[in-house]
């Protein structure tokens, strides 16, 4: 016993040797959650307080449940493959296999993952011959799932308008479908689960009687019937005093409550208090992550929210570096300064794997790609596709390759159907035997097709000649932004609950036509300069970046996510960037209510993944629909306290640093050198100083070398000498 408890600081033994009660325990991020939620497992074990059958424990991913799992393995000298630990979905699973009849379901029922129920709704709107177009099937999808989170049938749906009573009656005929065939999606596993508990009492009783003790994991997560779920469970409302009951042991974080867009509830965590009249709820606010000026910043930032449970992370690790904020020129800029520091940090001995770059939107990631690609740095996105390999953007280009060439039969293939245009599976094949017997492309064979088939793909190809006609003097960005509007993928994307982010990566493509078009312009070999506005140059272009340097499993590479994708991870090295006004926090959060909250806490999770540096990034122009934004800094910048920032910028394209009176002479460190001076480098030639950052052993100076590019050299170890 002494062994297990003996690692524990004081809060973290006093959650996990608690008497048997309700509680909630608020975990800051780094502080040992998932230890205190195992130790407490293995604690209540092993003091005979409940045996392993007792214990029911949640978490959000199959990843966090066998982590606690392999961990238990290890603490106690038992089988852990029978114990109740798993995510919400796999325990409801669970739950239904073993009473299936009582459930009303056949005992092999299968789930239909979201490709599986996507599918499904498409079969049900044309067996109802409704207007997919009217009616996006992702969207109707998203509807009833939205619906099923909050516990509602859809007998129980609000009709409130004509649209909103035609989605419902699908509602009802989707559930008679799946009924009918005996599946379920993740949605109805949950739901289905909660009405098996609520209207049989028998079978409540039992659960109560068997869990004693419920665990949850990210309890900040959960959505509105998830947490009714867990009450029925733990007895919550019952008013037979004799009644079994369990105790409920919530731990998260109300801080890193991030996933509103997907239902989850941060009121969840007071309502609990209020409604389970807690006694206990301890913080655990010592972090064994970061540094202490990073927690200082997330401190300060998290603070500005209001209404929070409250806690202070801290330390015993040391102050650490300062955090360094970069105010870039352009997003170019910003992202050719982050490969330069990355090319440092490697050189210094730090890990690829270690550094990550976190964005707030997917689309930011296509100029951190490309610098990375030409600087030829390994890199991987975390829990996503590469810019080039993301659905909308393969659809654009193959719209593109098209025009280009109309016998790309790969490009046909992808897009004749996309967006629907009523060509099935058999006309798709007509045209194939067809293409094979002319042996000609499926482009060619198009027009000899016979019948309704032949007509409705005449149509595409209609589409293909007048988009290649309308847009052979149109420049390289508009060109694109033309087929995005006409081929129909701007409107498909806009009919999707969730397409904001494909959206804004078709924006970005075009973004990267612009820049691709400036390079070609710009550069110094007059082959490349002659093709700069050629769309199969920016085709082969977007080929090359799409093949190379997304790393293997076993090699060393930059990790790049969006900050969602980020929670849960840490990494020596965290660059946050485009912390801009409208970007980070997004533009979208002022129309939402709470919604600057969230992003903080956004912002404030993003912080806290960093453990020994962190990089905070911003530009002053930013390329939006192909033209130049200007940008102004993201307001949690001001909310930081400036004692623990170390600033350096680029204004008006001339970089110089901070923190020096206009007017007063800059000066490079204490090294006598000052900015605007001319240096001489044994490697790189004759150049001028354009920006410091640091003193002592951290300077470092920028010099503007000519056609030997930009540098950034540590005055301890770079020898210059006035030219």
């Amino acid at each position: 016993m002494s062994d297990l408890l003996a690692h524990l600081n004081a809060p973290q033994l006093a959650a996990v040797t608690l008497p048997p009660q309700h509680a909630l325990i608020l975990a800051g991020a780094g502080s040992g959650k998932t230890r205190v939620l195992t130790t407490r497992i293995a604690w209540l074990i092993s003091t005979g307080q409940v045996g392993p059958a007792g214990i029911l424990a949640v978490t959000f991913t199959n990843k966090a449940a066998k982590e606690m799992l392999t961990r238990l393995a290890a603490m106690l000298p038992i089988n852990t493959r029978g114990m109740w630990i798993g995510t919400f979905h796999g325990l409801c699973n669970r739950l239904l296999r073993a009473h299936h009849r009582e459930a009303g379901l056949p005992a092999e029922f299968q789930i239909l993952d979201a490709a599986d129920q996507l599918a499904a709704i498409k079969r049900l709107l044309k067996a109802l011959a409704v207007d997919d177009q009217k009616y996006p099937p992702r969207e109707l999808m998203h509807f009833i799932n939205a619906h099923k989170e909050q516990g509602i049938r859809a007998a129980q749906a609000e009709a409130y308008d004509r649209y909103t009573s035609r989605r419902i009656e699908c509602y009802v005929e989707y559930e008679r479908q799946c009924q009918r065939e005996g599946v379920v999606d993740f949605g109805e596993l949950l739901l289905r689960s909660y009405e098996l508990l609520q209207r049989n009492e028998p079978l409540r009783q039992h659960y109560r009687a068997r869990f004693r003790h419920i665990l949850v994991d990210e309890f900040q997560d959960t959505n509105r019937l998830q947490y009714a779920w867990l009450k029925l469970l733990a007895g919550h409302g019952s008013t037979d005093p004799d009644a079994p009951a369990a105790c409920l042991f919530a731990v998260g974080d109300d801080d890193q409550s991030i996933y509103a867009f997907r239902g989850a509830e941060i009121g969840n965590m007071r309502d609990l208090q209020r409604e389970f009249e807690l006694a206990s709820v301890i913080r655990l606010e010592q972090n064994y992550r970061s540094q202490g000026n990073i927690l200082d910043a997330a401190n300060a930032l998290i603070r500005q929210n209001r209404g929070r449970l409250g806690k202070n992370l801290w330390t015993d690790a040391g102050a650490g570096e300062p955090i360094r904020v970069y105010a870039a020129f352009s997003d170019t800029d910003e992202a050719r300064r982050i490969v330069d520091e990355i090319a440092e940090l490697v050189r210094d001995g730090v890990s690829r794997q270690q550094i990550a770059l976190l964005y707030r939107a997917n689309a930011q990631s296509r100029v951190l790609e490309h610098q990375l690609f030409t600087a030829g740095v390994p890199y991987r996105v975390h829990g996503g596709l590469r810019f080039f390999d993301r659905q909308e953007i393969r659809h654009a280009l193959a719209y593109l390759r098209l025009i280009v060439n109309p016998d790309d039969d790969t490009a046909f293939a992808r897009v004749v159907n996309f967006p629907t245009r009523g060509i099935g599976t058999r006309s798709a094949e007509a045209l194939q035997e067809a293409a094979h017997a002319a042996q000609c492309s499926l482009y060619a064979a198009a027009a000899n097709l016979p019948g309704k088939s032949g007509s409705t793909i005449a149509r595409f190809v209609r589409l293909i000649e007048q988009l290649r006609s309308e847009t052979a003097t149109l420049p390289l960005p508009e060109l694109i932004e033309h087929v995005i509007d006409h081929s129909g993928l701007r409107q498909h994307y806009l009919g999707e609950r969730d397409g904001q982010d494909r959206l804004e990566n078709l924006d970005e493509l075009v973004n990267a036509a612009t820049v691709f078009v400036s390079d070609a312009a710009t550069a110094t070999d007059e082959n490349e300069r002659s093709d700069d506005g050629r769309l199969s140059s920016f085709l082969a272009h977007a080929s090359l970046e799409a093949g190379e340097h997304q790393a293997g499993d076993d090699q060393e590479a930059v990790q790049l996510m969006t900050v969602h994708s980020a929670k849960g991870l840490e990494f020596d090295v965290v660059f946050i960037t485009g912390l801009e006004q409208g970007l980070f926090p997004h533009e979208n959060a002022a129309q939402e209510r709470d919604g600057i909250e969230e992003e903080r806490r956004l912002m404030y999770v993003a912080v806290t993944r960093a453990r020994r540096r962190l990089y905070l990034t911003h530009a002053e122009t930013r390329l939006l629909h192909g033209q130049t934004r200007y940008c102004l800094p993201s307001v949690f910048l001001d909310e930081l306290p400036a004692e623990l920032l170390q600033r350096s910028s680029r204004a008006s394209g001339t970089p110089r640093a901070t923190g020096t009176p206009a007017g007063k002479q800059q000066t490079a460190g204490d090294s006598g050198l000052r900015i605007g001076q001319s240096v001489r480098h044994a490697r790189f030639g004759v150049g001028v100083i354009v920006a410091s950052e640091g003193a002592g052993e951290q300077a470092r100076v920028q010099i503007n070398f000519g056609n030997g590019g930009m540098k950034w050299l540590a005055l301890s170890l770079a020898r210059l000498t006035p030219a």
